[in-house]
């Protein structure tokens, strides 16, 4: 056992980078934090192996949009396959993105557009801080500032096998 799948599940994201044309690309990523909230700053861990690490580098700023089981079949293909060419492959639209060029993708429940302020390499990953510069979301999967469990986020369980969270929802007894 990895001592990180102890951590598992954990929320599944798409990361784009890049630019429209031949340098746009999207990638599946499970190791994804808030870092602060005022002012909104979130992190990304990418291999130096991976294209999403060279246009992130490049243009310094990514997308993190939030897919649903609906998208899991372009989830995989955004995991598992490597460069350019898998955009082809995948079912999502691009959408202009609201402060940043990087586009968003329509398909999602939320994008969330980011700007790098910071990047580091941690062991085999760089981890890229961004501050959040602009957002865009589906109302019907968030009401009253919280994430609805019944609009099928997706959430990485291991390897192959995914879950979503369920209506069931648990307050502490001392609220």
């Amino acid at each position: 056992m990895e001592a990180y799948r102890l951590l598992y599940p954990l929320r599944t994201y798409l990361i784009v980078s890049g630019r429209l044309g031949d340098e746009v690309n999207v990638m599946a990523a499970d190791w994804v934090t808030v870092l602060s909230h005022k002012p909104t700053i979130v992190g990304v861990a990418v291999s130096p192996r991976r294209y999403t690490h060279k246009l992130i580098t490049k243009y310094r700023e990514y997308v993190i949009s939030v897919p649903s089981i609906d998208m899991l079949d372009d989830v995989w293909i955004a995991g598992t396959e490597s460069g350019p060419s898998k955009i082809e492959k995948l079912r999502i639209t691009f959408i202009k993105s609201k402060k940043i060029v990087t586009p968003s993708i329509r398909e999602a429940l939320a994008n969330i557009e980011c700007r790098v302020i910071d990047s580091r390499d941690y062991g085999d990953h760089t981890f890229f801080v961004g501050e959040v510069v602009d957002y865009t979301y589906k109302k019907e999967a968030f009401t009253d500032n919280e994430p609805k469990p019944t609009s099928k986020f997706l959430a990485h369980l291991a390897r192959y096998k995914f879950v979503v969270f369920n209506e069931e929802v648990f307050t502490p007894s001392k609220t």
